[in-house]
């Protein structure tokens, strides 16, 4: 007897019934880049994505949660850069600034705060430089770990202080989670959530966030502190059971489409949440292919998402998000 898996793909019904995997904009998380100025400036390498004042955040949270987006991460742009990112942690910074503005505003928005340093910095790299022995060239500067871990601590205890719901660090510095947790602790913040970047990778997928952000390190490089992308499963693995055993919250694996079998990998081994984070340089690829005319933009994003619901993501970051959420909402009639 000849076995016909067509059957069930004959009609939109039956495929719909049969399906495994969707996308609802729950699932999404809406990225907000927030500089401190009042006019909205659009990011010429992320189309349709732009960097918003406080205010134009607040905007961008309640139309995302218009469209049944609950949650924003934010990530902020200061006016005045230093060695020590001194603005990540200031009261004032503009990421609290958002953050106290959307809370105010639309409470029932989850707020996430990207918690690092490179884009306060003005060498572009998530912490303090020092010099590593014996290196010369780009290897000659890397962040100096442990004194980076001090203000990582006081920039999630000041965005928590400000209101954010959820502390997300990506500054892939050793021991920061556990910083971070034990700092929170300390100020009364027990109740507040770590969402690790904990498999964080030396991606070129990044570029048009640092354009955006104006982050691209001016000496050095990150591949002394994120993860090498040859690196393999076991490297992975202990990065992410680090964190758990810091206390994080949920896991995150950055960028998220090139490293798919790392998502499905933590998925199967850890029991916590695991977000995805759709970069920058993912969501232009597909922009540029649109405008030119070679993708379909709307199939091939929702192909793309749908990979990394099935590769095992609770949770996706994407610049997509609002788009998709309204052609959900378009297919539901």
């Amino acid at each position: 007897m000849l076995v016909r898996p067509r059957r069930l793909r004959r009609t939109p019904a039956l495929r719909a019934m049969t399906r495994e995997v969707h996308l609802s904009p729950e699932h999404f998380i809406h990225p907000i880049f927030v500089h401190e100025r009042e006019a909205e400036h659009p990011i010429a390498t992320m189309p349709g994505v732009s960097r918003h004042s406080v205010q134009g955040a607040v905007e961008q949270a309640r139309m995302a949660l218009s469209l049944g987006i609950p949650s924003v991460i934010l990530f902020g742009i200061p006016d005045h850069k230093d060695a020590l990112g001194t603005q990540a942690y200031a009261e004032g910074g503009v990421v609290q600034q958002a953050a106290r503005a959307i809370k105010a505003q639309v409470p029932q928005v989850t707020v996430i705060a990207d918690t690092c340093l490179c884009e306060y910095t003005d060498h572009g790299h998530c912490g303090p430089l020092c010099e590593v022995p014996g290196q010369t060239g780009a290897d000659a500067w890397t962040v100096d770990n442990d004194p980076s871990l001090e203000l990582l601590a006081r920039t999630a205890v000041s965005q928590a202080q400000a209101g954010a719901d959820v502390i997300a660090p990506s500054a892939m510095m050793d021991g920061m989670v556990a910083a971070i947790r034990s700092a929170l602790d300390e100020a009364g913040y027990t109740h507040i959530p770590v969402m690790s970047y904990a498999v964080k990778y030396a991606s070129a997928y990044y570029g048009p966030f640092r354009d955006a952000a104006g982050s691209a390190p001016s000496v050095g490089h990150r591949g002394t502190y994120q993860m090498d992308p040859a690196g393999g499963h076991r490297e992975a693995l202990r990065e992410a059971r680090l964190d758990v055993e810091q206390g994080a919250d949920t896991l995150m694996v950055k960028p998220a489409l090139a490293y798919l079998d790392v998502l499905k990998l933590l998925r199967d081994e850890f029991d916590l949440p695991v977000v995805a984070y759709n970069v920058s340089g993912e969501y232009a690829l597909i922009k540029a292919a649109a405008q030119l005319g070679f993708m379909d933009e709307r199939r091939t994003v929702l192909e793309t998402l749908t990979s990394m619901r099935r590769a095992g993501a609770d949770a996706i970051i994407t610049y997509h998000a609002m788009d998709v959420a309204r052609w959900l909402r378009e297919a539901q009639g």
